[in-house]
């Protein structure tokens, strides 16, 4: 399955992004993509550096104007896209979802980001509501499509229950990137982090992984922090966690990567986990903590 993936640096001009990852888009499918992946929160900048109740008038319902857009792109070029946008459930209630185009242009399903961040520059918290969807992978022409969201992607747990539930493909639309007060050694710590673990969940599950980030910098409107350099390094790992394309940590990229979703069985039969999994031992992972 040809897949491509869309790393873009964003601005706050909403109809120029969505003209910039269309061109992308168009230009990946006349290259034979049938997936295609977009970074977290695409239609603008990350918003979250900041608290500000006026910023959540850039939520928007769904279906909506976006999925509007994207599902037109989607029947256009016969593709199934993935897409990330600032949902409005209701007056005061938002998500951060995660919406799946089929190639005819319908929503296939959407996920609501479940594991929530609230750190310096990442206010999540004080924008969405975790997810209440669970983690069920999205049924699409393509195949079961697990698509997660940035901050779950350190988490095996929802990597395993995707997997669990059938997912051939874990998806995480993803925005992170350095704070300008770490050192540049910690700032490489945390990036090769981030790309181990998710490496990680591949051979854990037998799958590949396809994590999909923004680039480029970003400033904090409010000037508490020094804003962030996103680090870029979108990439795709195979279901032995090995790294079949990694796009570069300060600049654009679209990449055509071609996944060969057939070689998760063999895998799993060379390495069963799924087999051996202790699954009468693990109900400590429902606490908290044990004590």
């Amino acid at each position: 399955m040809t897949t491509a993936i869309i790393q873009q640096h964003n601005s706050a001009d909403t109809a120029d992004n969505q003209r910039r990852l269309a061109e992308k888009i168009r230009l990946a499918a006349q290259g034979g993509a049938r997936l295609i992946v977009l970074q977290e929160l695409h239609q603008g900048l990350y918003f979250c550096q900041t608290e500000n109740v006026d910023l959540c008038e850039l939520a928007e319902p769904i279906p909506g104007p976006s999925t509007e857009f994207y599902g037109a792109l989607a029947a256009e070029t016969g593709c199934v896209i993935v897409t990330s946008l600032f949902e409005r459930r209701a007056a005061g209630l938002y998500h951060n979802t995660a919406v799946v185009f089929d190639a005819d242009g319908s929503i296939a399903g959407k996920y609501r980001k479940m594991h929530i961040p609230d750190d310096p520059a990442y206010y999540e918290k004080f924008y969405f509501t975790p997810g209440d969807l669970g983690f069920e992978p999205i049924q699409t022409s393509l195949g079961k499509l697990g698509v997660l969201v940035c901050w779950d992607q350190w988490y095996p747990e929802a990597a395993r229950l995707m997997a669990l539930r059938g997912a051939e493909i874990l998806i995480y639309p993803t925005a992170i990137g350095y704070a300008a007060t770490d050192t540049p050694d910690e700032q490489e710590r945390q990036r090769q982090a981030w790309i181990t673990v998710q490496r990680g969940h591949a051979v854990a599950n037998g799958l590949p992984v396809v994590a999909v980030n923004r680039t480029g910098f970003e400033p904090d409107p409010s000037g508490a922090t020094d804003g962030i350099q996103f680090w870029g390094s979108s990439f795709v790992a195979g279901p032995q966690g090995e790294i079949l394309y990694q796009a570069p940590v300060d600049a654009e990229d679209m990449a055509l990567v071609n996944i060969d979703l057939s070689r998760s069985e063999q895998v799993r039969r060379w390495w069963p986990f799924l087999r051996d999994r202790r699954i009468d031992a693990y109900s400590g992972l429902t606490s908290r903590f044990l004590d």
